[in-house]
């Protein structure tokens, strides 16, 4: 089974440039790069990758691309730009040249107003990128997904995926709104969703791959076999599992499914979403 990893992240740590990495989180307060992942990925055996970003700066982007370009197994990078700039048209032209930047991303999970997507400017933002061909990567939890909704439906014929299930409230397991929201955005067929991210949002000892079946079940009957993608959010989900753990938790989920549905999600929908190789 080809297996592309569409969700990881790399950096040097520092905290002026990872400010969200708090004491908490101490075991991510060091540097993660490709030498790194190259071991982990040989013994779980995924082919390629899908870097994204963790920093909210060009240089975040630049950095990635570096890398890319470095390391074949990084098959596409989703950077980091600020939508709201003067000169984003100018900025994205001289990204072009680049072919393995397949799209953006903002965090928009450590915004504050839950419907800053919407503000006017980053609308316009995404419009810019969308006209460039890039697509867009939504990183929200339950309580900014309206905006999301309506982003979505502003821009129906854009690629946009859904990061991480859109954060569920798995460590409680509720299931609404959070359902019915991503029934919303799954009615669009230009939205993908990103297997990814569960770990972390359970209790970080005590969680079990079962835990995750009713939310990965719904991803599964909104979105289907052709827009979903495996992620494994290393190396965040280090804070709750291993990469072998969180590989397991999708295996073992998807091992009653037929293997040409298996082979979309763990390789094919990434490769079509991103336009890989």
């Amino acid at each position: 089974m080809r297996i592309v990893d569409s969700h990881q992240h790399f950096w040097k740590y520092s905290p002026e440039e990872f400010p969200w990495i708090t004491d908490a989180l101490n075991v991510l307060k060091t540097d993660f790069l490709p030498e790194d992942l190259e071991k982990v990925f040989q013994i779980n055996g995924v082919s390629g990758c899908v870097a994204v970003q963790a920093a909210q700066t060009e240089e975040e982007t630049n950095f990635l691309l570096r890398l890319a370009d470095s390391h074949p197994f990084i098959q596409g990078v989703v950077g980091w730009i600020d939508l709201e700039a003067p000169n984003l048209e100018e900025k994205l032209n001289a990204y072009l040249p680049f072919r393995k930047l397949k799209g953006f991303r903002h965090i928009l999970q450590d915004e504050a107003d839950p419907a800053y997507i919407l503000r006017p400017k980053f609308q316009k933002g995404l419009e810019t990128l969308f006209k460039k061909g890039y697509s867009y990567d939504i990183l929200v939890f339950p309580k900014q997904l309206d905006g999301a909704i309506e982003t979505v439906r502003n821009f129906p014929e854009a690629s946009m995926v859904i990061d991480h299930l859109a954060k569920p409230p798995i460590a409680k397991g509720e299931l609404e709104p959070w359902r019915d929201q991503m029934e919303q955005l799954g009615s669009f067929p230009n939205v993908y969703g990103k297997l990814s991210g569960m770990v972390t949002e359970h209790d970080w000892t005590q969680w079990k791959a079962g835990d995750f079946h009713p939310y990965l079940d719904v991803m599964m009957k909104i979105f289907g076999a052709d827009r979903l993608m495996y992620g494994s959010d290393w190396p965040v989900c280090l804070l709750a599992a291993s990469y072998s753990e969180v590989i397991g938790v999708l295996r073992k989920f998807l091992e009653g499914y037929p293997e040409e549905v298996q082979q979309k999600i763990w390789a094919e929908n990434a490769e079509k979403f991103y336009k890989l190789n």
